[in-house]
């Protein structure tokens, strides 16, 4: 079955986007939930417009993610931390504080924008983890993290 999403859904898509997905899915989770609607010929054509009335502003917004990604790139980013005798951390850095780091510098990311590699950080290093900042602008960031 074909959907049109409204808005994006991890793995799957980003809004406005029509896909193929299995019945139940869609019809047990996306449309129920507001994910999604069923892609019928006046939907799509009701898509079509929203999406060319709104190309100009996705414009501007590529273009701000582009002027932060070049912000943020090359810089390194400190997480303090508990930390115990042997340099295993009191828990473990999450997307979160990497999210409240970037907002201290200025930079208003989701911690649901931020992916790391490493599910659970949970000693002292340097790591690093994806910003992603729209559907098309995708940047690296290196943390380290240190007692504190």
């Amino acid at each position: 079955m074909e959907i049109i999403l409204k808005q994006d859904v991890k793995n799957l898509g980003y809004a406005h986007d029509v896909v193929k997905v299995r019945n139940g899915y869609g019809l047990n989770y996306l449309i129920p939930n507001g994910l999604a609607v069923i892609a019928n010929e006046s939907n799509i054509k009701i898509n079509a417009e929203v999406l060319r009335q709104r190309s100009h502003k996705l414009e501007k917004l590529k273009t701000e993610a582009e002027k932060v990604k070049t912000a943020i790139e090359n810089v390194v980013l400190t997480i303090p931390a508990k930390v115990g005798e042997n340099g295993k951390l009191f828990g473990s850095v999450t997307t979160q504080q990497l999210a409240d780091v970037l907002k201290k510098m200025g930079h208003t990311i989701e911690k649901r924008q931020i992916s790391m590699k490493e599910e659970h950080i949970k000693s002292v290093g340097t790591y690093t983890a994806e910003v992603q900042l729209h559907r098309e602008v995708t940047v690296p960031v290196t943390f380290e993290v240190v007692a504190g």
